[in-house]
């Protein structure tokens, strides 16, 4: 049977560009893949897959597409010296490459053809615990987190002293592997080696064969101000090491605001309760209540009810993405007076009468829910 034009075969015209073709190939090999067709179509894919891919072969490669356009399939016949062989190699494997090379190095895994996987280090975690003053200020701190160092007894080989690597039989010091499946060639690191390409006959007893020792580190840390608990500080480059002289992971800072005595933290404000005596409450007057940055006053209107609030407007702390900082709430606690006196509890009473005999106009609140009871009960 003779053999379908290849322009045709890639349904692209004569004068399509090599981004067209590859663009062209690629869906073509994903929809005639053979694990994308079973049963009874299987076989047809199987046979149309080939013939993308002999396509593909000719058509990106600009010696043999010349060749092709001028003499046709005679042209890049490798009977006539003139064609490429089977094989995944030349324009094929780059593209090929391309569709399935995420799924042979998965796992943060890289690599050159034919080289030796490199792989990014993990990265670590460190949790800080920081006061509600040092996150709303900022602060420079100091941290100590686990390192990796050259090994000072084999300098970094991971070879006993005396003693050398060798090259690994298995991967011929690539560090990957091939293995076939049906198809398809899938590079993976070699077993023996673990993707290093050699093979240590006699380890360094100081670091186990790794080359490396673990030592502790002191980090410079800047927590900028307005952080709030929960949020992370990326220090890049102070994770785990990579494998195979890929590059280390991150070290990720979360913070942990500890708990305040006075405040608590809602955003970029602040809330308080503030205890008042009820002759305060009753009579009015000035107080003082704590903030951030110092003492600040307020003034308690006459009849101030429990549960009053007061706004202090930029008393609260500044975010680290807002433009203005938040507010401090005061909310009003009234105290009732406790281990009292006979003396103080006979005036009690009689205060107690007197307010009796004034009415509902020294009780706000009496009347109404009076008569919120009358209405539930009735």
């Amino acid at each position: 049977m003779s053999k379908r034009d290849y322009y045709e075969v890639l349904c692209v015209v004569k004068s399509a560009t090599d981004d067209e073709i590859k663009k062209s190939y690629r869906k073509l090999a994903m929809k005639f893949h053979p694990d994308r067709n079973q049963g009874e179509k299987a076989k047809e894919a199987e046979e149309k897959f080939k013939e993308v891919k002999e396509a593909y072969e000719m058509l990106s490669d600009s010696q043999k597409r010349a060749a092709y356009d001028q003499y046709g399939h005679a042209g890049v016949d490798p009977n006539r010296g003139m064609g490429g062989g089977e094989g995944f190699g030349g324009g094929f494997a780059e593209a090929f490459g391309d569709i399935f090379g995420d799924m042979f190095n998965g796992g943060g895994g890289r690599g050159g053809r034919g080289g030796r996987q490199v792989y990014r280090g993990n990265d670590l975690s460190y949790s800080m615990e920081v006061t509600l003053e040092e996150a709303a200020k900022g602060k420079d701190a100091q941290i100590r987190i686990p390192s990796w160092d050259s090994c000072d007894t084999c300098h970094g080989n991971g070879a006993k002293p005396g003693t050398s690597t060798k090259t690994c039989t298995t991967c011929n010091g690539m560090g990957t592997v091939q293995m076939r499946q049906g198809f398809f060639s899938v590079q993976q690191s070699c077993p023996h080696c673990r993707g290093t390409g050699k093979i240590i006959p006699e380890p360094c007893t100081s670091c186990g064969g790794q080359g490396k020792v673990k030592r502790q580190k002191t980090l410079e840390v800047k927590i900028p101000a307005g952080i709030d608990d929960g949020m992370r500080i990326r220090s890049a480059g102070n994770g785990e090491p990579g494998t195979n002289g890929g590059p280390a992971g991150d070290l990720y800072i979360e913070i942990r605001v500890k708990d305040h005595d006075i405040f608590e933290r809602d955003g970029d404000d602040l809330h308080c309760n503030v205890p008042v005596s009820f002759i305060t409450a009753a009579l009015g007057g000035e107080i003082e209540v704590p903030t951030l940055q110092g003492k600040a006053a307020i003034d308690i209107p006459e009849g101030t009810q429990a549960g009053k609030q007061f706004r202090l407007r930029g008393k609260g702390i500044k975010g680290i993405r807002s433009s203005y900082p938040g507010d401090l709430y005061c909310h009003i606690v009234v105290e009732t007076p406790v281990k009292l006196t006979e003396h103080q509890r006979k005036l009690l009473k009689e205060l107690d009468e007197s307010l009796k005999k004034g009415g509902a106009k020294h009780s706000p609140s009496g009347e109404s829910w009076t008569d919120r009871l009358k209405s539930f009960f009735s």
